[in-house]
Formats: structure tokens, C-alpha cells, sequence
């Protein structure tokens, strides 16, 4: 009796050991994103600033500035950041963010002085808001989260705001579209939760929280530095202009040189010699975009040297061609410009074709309905 006693008291101290040490592992895992983030010391993408005219440009309600950022994913698990982008250009007058993310881009595609219509008129007109890109790996969705948060410490320094997370009392600067949906209404989208908790379970053997997600964004601002902040401030903003036009090469061009992107406009633009494209006074080039740096006088070129569009382009500054005074003119509008121009080579290294045809019929995002779709303003400001 006693011996049967005794190995019951022990099988309930070992079931009792066992749920203790199922909490603690369950407990590591929680946090095991952010942790795995964390050990594999992984940074983040740097912002690529691809900014599209063609966006509407409309204030947020106070004083043309955002008070916080909303955090989307597209809910299409079949899709790429470069397809999610053309599309929205296409159906910008149904919705559009302001930027996208994956696990090795920002890219920030509408200006973050103007509203987007994203999360239903009221988070629209308080928010700047960006896209998460469904990927499929383990570190994939780590780096993704990395980046995420990351670009809404980086959003939220730039503006002045605090860290705060809205999901207790639809208070706060950092929003998940599902908690817009609670609070705020206008939309009843509940991403990223679904997205987050998937993914975690998949890769890291629980579901991936936001509250956990906002974690990782008070790391990042912490650890945001004024000089970090401001560094993509070094480069110039400037506007684009799709073009359809021929001219030829001055009898300067020697004086100035090929690039693969306006000089200065971000990371790693590259130069090269006019002896690489057999060039010569007169040669005629064949023009498809045409760009203006804020503070430059004139404008900046994007060329090749054959009439097939798939020809190799280069940008070249303005006085090195003979050009015509149509295309000297101030740049108001642009259609629809190719992600591959703004892609900073720095953040990817794949090749990025000049036109995506597949399209997202899936975006998580609402469209504003009393939102302007006809904005009068044409300015461009390329900062993020």
C-alpha cells in the first residue's frame, strides 16, 4: 500500500514537473521571434525611397501630420512586394498605402505627408500606414518582423511621436488594422493577427502576437539614434516624369558621366564612362523618364542608346544632351513609373524587371470614401 502510494505521489510530482516545464517552454516560445531576432543578430533593410506622383495628395486632419502608423498585411500569400506595389498604382483610387515591406525591402511608395486610404476614413486621415508581403520561411518572417519594426520606429521618430501601443484602449501611435476596426470602425479588417499567429505557429511553434510585435518597435526606437534617423535626409528628393521622347548627345557629354540612378538620390549609385556605350556627339539617345532634384536647376535624363525598350538605361545629367524645350519643362505628373528604377541596390540583389503584370486582387486595405481621388497638389517630396 504504502509503495502503491508512493509511486503515485511521485507520478503527480513528475505530471506536476512536466506542466511546469510545458509553461516554460511554452512561456520561451512566446517570445522566441523577437529572441530569434535578437541571437542571429538580424538587422534591417534600408528604406528605398520610391516615391509616385501619381498618388492623390491630401492633409491629414491635424496640420499635415500623421499621429501614428498602422500596420497592414496583404493577406495574399501568393504575391511579392513588387506585383502588391504595381497593382496599387493601378487601383490607387480603391486603396493605397504608403509604403510595403518583406523580409529584405521598405520600400515607401507615397509621400508620408499625405494621407493614404488604407484602414477607413477616420484611421486614414490620422495615420501613415504600410503593407506586410506574406513570406515563407523562418527567417524569412524574422527578418520581415525586423523590418516592420524597424520602418514604424523609424515613422515614428521621424515625427516626433512615442512609442504606444493602441491595442488595450484605441489610444496610441502604433495601431494594428484590426485594432482600427475595434476602435475607430469605417473598416472591419483584422490584420495582421491572423498573418502573425499563422506564421508563428509555422515557424517557431506558437502564434506571433502583436503585443509582441510592438515590442520589437520599442527595441528598434530605443535603439534609433538622431544621426541613424536622419541619415536617408543626405540624399536629394526628387521628382519623376515618365517620358516618350528622342534626343541626342551635346558636344559636353564628355564632361559628365552615365549613372545607373540620379546621382545622389540614395545608396550605391553607381557611375559610368561614355567609352562602355561607343557614344559621340550627336548620337541619339532614346529618353523614358525624366527626373528633378528640389533643389537642382536642371533636369536629369534616364536614356539608352536603342529603340527597344529592353535596352540597358542609363540616367545622365541634363547638359549632356541636346534636348528639347518640352522636356526642359518643370515635372507636374508622372504615369505609371517602374518599381526596378527606385530599387536600392543595397536592399536587393535580384534582378527586378521594368513592369510587374501579375496583380493583387487581395489587398487588406479600405478605401477612404470622402477622400479626393483628384488632388490639385503635384508637388513631390521623396523623404520618408
Amino acid at each position: 500500500m504504502k509503495k502503491k502510494i508512493f509511486k503515485t505521489i511521485c507520478t503527480l510530482s513528475f505530471a506536476a514537473l512536466g506542466l511546469i516545464a510545458s509553461s516554460g517552454a511554452q512561456s520561451a516560445h512566446a517570445e522566441s521571434v523577437n529572441n530569434y531576432i535578437a541571437n542571429n543578430n538580424i538587422g534591417h533593410a534600408k528604406i528605398t525611397s520610391a516615391v509616385w506622383s501619381g498618388f492623390p495628395k491630401n492633409s491629414y486632419r491635424h496640420s499635415g501630420r500623421p499621429e501614428g502608423v498602422v500596420v497592414h498585411e496583404t493577406a495574399n500569400p501568393s504575391s511579392t512586394i513588387y506585383n502588391e506595389i504595381a497593382y496599387m498604382k493601378r487601383n490607387y483610387n480603391a486603396a493605397f498605402v504608403h509604403s510595403f515591406v518583406d523580409s529584405s525591402r521598405i520600400i515607401n511608395i507615397a509621400n508620408t505627408k499625405y494621407l493614404a486610404w488604407g484602414a477607413g476614413p477616420i484611421a486614414n486621415a490620422r495615420f501613415v500606414q504600410f503593407e506586410q508581403v506574406r513570406v515563407h520561411s523562418k527567417t524569412a518572417f524574422a527578418k520581415e518582423m525586423a523590418n516592420s519594426a524597424y520602418y514604424t520606429a523609424y515613422l515614428l521618430k521621424q515625427y516626433g511621436l512615442k512609442p504606444n501601443d493602441a491595442a488595450y484602449d484605441g489610444k496610441g501611435t502604433v495601431w494594428s488594422h484590426d485594432a482600427v476596426s475595434r476602435y475607430l470602425g469605417g473598416t472591419d479588417h483584422t490584420d495582421p493577427k491572423a498573418y502573425f499567429a499563422s506564421a508563428g505557429k509555422t515557424y517557431f511553434g506558437t502564434s506571433y502576437t502583436f503585443a509582441q510585435f510592438y515590442q520589437l518597435v520599442k527595441t528598434n526606437y530605443n535603439n534609433l539614434t538622431s544621426s541613424a534617423h536622419t541619415a536617408t535626409d543626405s540624399y536629394d528628393k526628387v521628382s519623376y516624369k515618365s517620358a516618350n521622347d528622342t534626343a541626342s548627345l551635346s558636344k559636353n557629354y564628355k564632361s559628365y558621366r552615365l549613372y545607373n540612378h540620379v546621382k545622389n538620390s540614395r545608396a550605391n549609385v553607381k557611375s559610368y564612362s561614355w567609352n562602355s556605350v561607343s557614344a559621340k556627339n550627336g548620337k541619339k539617345v532614346y529618353i523614358d523618364n525624366i527626373a528633378r532634384k528640389d533643389s537642382g536647376k536642371y533636369a536629369w535624363y534616364r536614356i539608352r542608346f536603342a529603340k527597344s525598350s529592353t535596352a540597358k538605361k542609363y540616367w545622365v545629367y541634363e547638359k549632356a544632351l541636346n534636348v528639347t524645350a518640352d522636356n526642359t519643362e518643370d515635372i507636374t505628373n508622372e504615369d505609371v513609373a517602374t518599381v526596378s528604377q527606385y530599387t536600392n541596390s543595397n536592399v536587393t540583389s535580384s534582378a527586378v524587371s521594368d513592369s510587374s503584370t501579375s496583380e493583387s486582387a487581395n489587398s487588406s486595405s479600405d478605401n477612404s470614401a470622402n477622400a479626393s481621388a483628384n488632388s490639385t497638389s503635384t508637388s513631390i517630396d521623396s523623404s520618408n
